[in-house]
């Protein structure tokens, strides 16, 4: 039975995207490629509140991809997958095709 994190507060759980190192016809693609520091949200935490008690709910929802910033987060580890968690307010935008 697999575990599941539900995130505190108004923390988020991500699974950063890999970029493929190399196409499907397996030509390898340079390390040199720029690639975009994004992911996938996993679990959404109900959210924080503010000094008067009144409730600020997270912004983003499971399924969203996201930029995440370069540095931070907290790196957690569940079963073989690594995921990272977030505050909200720590993600840098939302990703749309």
């Amino acid at each position: 039975m697999a575990k599941r994190l539900i995130p505190s507060f108004n923390r988020i759980l991500v699974e950063k995207i890999i970029p493929p190192s190399k196409t499907n016809s397996g030509i390898l693609l340079p390390e040199k490629t720029p690639k975009l520091n994004s992911g996938k949200v996993v679990a959404v935490g109900p959210g924080a509140q503010d000094r008067d008690g009144k409730h600020i709910p997270v912004n983003l929802k499971e399924g969203d991809t996201v930029l995440l910033p370069e540095y931070g987060g907290t790196e957690v580890k569940l079963g073989e997958k690594e995921y990272h968690l977030y505050r909200d307010d720590d993600i840098l935008g939302t990703l749309h095709d």
